[in-house]
């Protein structure tokens, strides 16, 4: 048997666009499963995730969602279990990050953090989730990060979203581990990909970054594959509220 293999699951994946979302969507398709993809942005057909997904025979499906908004967020949830009879492997992937400082940081930019990374992954894991629960099985992965350790600066509505998705991580697990489903964080480093757009172009950010990293590089979406196919998988079946950090080293310094 093989341990990695996904042929025959259906995979939702939020956020999957672009960035590390995409690279998600397209290692569990490279492991065989079929994708359901989700963003606000994405072309309802012919997107290049969708080309990449089929380009390996797998099926893709897209979906529309402002995860920012309750009835979007309804909505979407509504359609896409009425429409797919069952979904093995959900990737909350999608987030935002606004930075300010903590003195300018508007209740807006705190709302709005907050609603797309932690109130949409809650409800769509709960709603989702209680479909695998009557499957009797599923994988569940939520995308933490450094700040669900850290506490960064100019943006605290963001490492106040991802602290609080690393304890979600645990409080799911708690209750469903012993139901067959296996609920999993991944914690990216510095990554680049349009978040850390503005870090890379800031000489001495990027300069101080790289000094702490052993890697001595910035990650790449590609390495989310890896750890992604692991999390979905068959091998992680005694893997349960745990967050695996792809940081080239960074929390180990």
């Amino acid at each position: 048997m093989n341990l990695f293999d996904l042929k025959g699951k259906v995979a939702l994946v939020t956020g999957c666009n672009k960035g590390i979302g995409k690279a998600m969507a397209i290692g569990l398709a490279e492991a065989g499963a079929d994708i359901i993809g989700v963003s606000a942005s994405i072309e309802l057909s012919g997107s290049e995730i969708e080309k990449a997904v089929v380009a390996l025979g797998r099926s893709f499906k897209a979906y529309q969602c402002d995860f920012s908004s309750r009835d979007s967020l309804k909505a979407f949830i509504e359609k896409v279990t009425t429409e797919n009879s069952k979904i093995d492997i959900l990737v909350n992937n999608a987030g935002m990050i606004l930075r300010n400082p903590v003195a300018e940081h508007s209740d807006e930019y705190w709302d709005k953090v907050l609603s797309v990374n932690l109130d949409a992954p809650f409800i769509l894991t709960r709603e989702i989730g209680k479909k695998m629960l009557q499957q009797g099985s599923g994988k569940i992965i939520f995308t933490a990060s450094l700040l669900s350790f850290q506490g960064g600066v100019f943006v605290p509505g963001y490492a106040a979203s991802k602290g609080a998705v690393a304890s979600l991580i645990k409080a799911f697990a708690n209750e469903w581990a012993g139901k067959n489903i296996n609920i999993n964080g991944i914690a990216p480093g510095y990554i680049a990909t349009d978040n850390t757009e503005a870090l890379r172009n800031d000489p001495e950010r990027s300069k101080s970054i790289l000094g702490r990293i052993p890697a001595n590089r910035w990650g790449e979406p590609e390495d989310f594959k890896g750890v992604t196919v692991f999390l979905a998988s068959a091998a992680s079946d005694y893997v349960n509220g745990t967050i695996v950090t792809v940081d080239g080293g960074w929390m180990g310094r």
